[in-house]
């Protein structure tokens, strides 16, 4: 099960208008095109099955930008600028990373693209933060956009993924045990993390208080516990609110992997159908974070 988050730090400040926002898509996706693009000019033999992946990944970062900049010219009339910049982007394709893959001898198209796909959830992280923390509308609603696009770039990345992960694995018959403990290690966080929730609820406004136990009180996970049947906690909230936060996200996380793994048309409906409603729930969770402080 992964454990660390994928942000290592939310970002710096809130985004104050549209042009920083597009400044910072820029420069991630021209930071990302660079990063893919070195590893795609590799020259050791050892690393030419992954190589086309990277080309490939090179080409849509180059796409990626030159699509930024085209929505940036038509929002306020120019390019994104670095002027725009308040504080340097969060690094969304961490070099560590790709040196790990590049120096392995055991690189492969799936750990490519695996890696990828962790990239794009990395975005949509990050502009789910910047949509919670926005004080303008135009600028949340921006990056909402930036956010769906980095979860439809994730989807078609994750059938890359299975594509590969499948081909590398055609001859083998694993049975399902690591699926089930997967699923079992989920239903034990799915079940800390309603307790999380509900810790978190007692101590919100009335109206945020609602919003968080219609998150867990849908009798997916059974019902809302009463306020007077839980016992005093001694840890602050700010530390519930952030290992939900975690939790959350580890959870989206197992749910879209258990979907690239499906062997089977129902456990792939049903993995994908956890996997919806664990994004939305982490959305959610962020952006009643963002207002509660």
């Amino acid at each position: 099960m992964r454990s660390e988050p994928l942000l290592a730090a939310e970002p710096t400040a809130p985004v104050r208008n549209v042009g920083e926002l597009y400044a910072i898509a820029s420069t991630q996706a021209q930071r990302a095109a660079l990063r893919y693009g070195k590893l795609a000019a590799a020259g050791d033999e050892t690393f030419e099955p992954v190589r086309c992946v990277f080309e490939a990944l090179s080409e849509r970062e180059r796409q990626r930008a030159e699509a930024i900049e085209a929505a940036c010219i038509a929002a306020i009339g120019r390019a994104p600028a670095q002027a725009d910049l308040r504080w340097m982007p969060m690094d969304l394709v961490p070099t560590e990373e790709l040196s790990d893959l590049k120096n392995s001898l055991l690189s492969t198209a799936y750990g490519a693209w695996a890696l990828a796909v962790r990239h794009r959830e990395r975005a949509f992280i990050f502009w789910t933060y910047v949509a919670a923390r926005a004080e303008l509308a135009i600028v949340r609603a921006a990056a909402e956009r930036m956010a769906c696009e980095a979860l439809h770039d994730g989807n078609l990345l994750r059938r890359e993924r299975r594509l590969a992960w499948r081909a590398e694995r055609s001859e083998a018959h694993a049975g399902d045990a690591p699926a089930a403990t997967e699923l079992s290690s989920a239903a034990l966080l799915e079940s800390l993390l309603f307790k999380d929730i509900f810790r978190w609820s007692q101590e919100a406004p009335a109206a945020q208080r609602r919003h968080l136990l219609s998150l867990i009180g849908d009798g997916s996970q059974g019902p809302v516990p009463e306020t007077n049947d839980t016992l005093p906690h001694p840890e602050a909230l700010d530390e519930v609110k952030r290992r939900a936060l975690r939790r959350a996200e580890q959870l989206s996380s197992i749910y879209l992997d258990e979907a690239d793994k499906a062997v089977d048309q129902s456990r792939l409906e049903l993995a994908q159908q956890l996997a919806a409603r664990s994004i939305a729930r982490l959305a959610d969770l962020r952006t009643i974070a963002s207002h509660t402080g």
